[in-house]
């Protein structure tokens, strides 16, 4: 079988999106293709979201925002949405799910650190997941 695709999405793919396919990466390694994007992706990967990761030896410092586009919707198996709601387009056959998540932006570290750690409990559980429908 090949290798499923994930692809997380949030609106500005600078916090938990990045997180999520992070932990996606350093969890499964090559077994399930990661991306990430945004319906209006920031400039930069928020700082706080990058500290947060870096706390648990996982470091999203160098990744960059994208755009959202239906050619990475197609090439997904799996649509995780984070607070896009409707921006994100549907194709019929992919499985989507929606993490209702609290946003990071504007909030610090301590705020921060519960979402980053129910994104990995989430992810985990997606990994758990996939390898068992492989």
């Amino acid at each position: 079988m090949t290798r499923p695709t994930v692809l997380f999405v949030c609106v500005h793919n600078a916090g938990r999106s990045q997180m999520a396919a992070a932990f996606l990466q350093h969890l499964a390694g090559d077994r399930i293709e990661v991306l990430s994007a945004g319906s209006q992706p920031a400039d930069q990967v928020n700082p706080v979201a990058v500290a947060a990761m870096a706390e648990v030896g996982v470091d999203i410092g160098a990744r960059q925002p994208k755009v959202l586009t239906d050619a990475a919707v197609r090439q997904a198996d799996v649509v995780v949405t984070m607070g896009c709601g409707d921006e994100c387009p549907f194709f019929p056959g992919k499985r989507y799910e929606d993490w209702v998540l609290d946003d990071p932006a504007g909030q610090d570290l301590a705020a921060v650190r519960p979402i980053r750690d129910e994104i990995r409990r989430r992810v985990t559980a997606l990994v758990a997941d996939l390898d068992r429908g492989r």
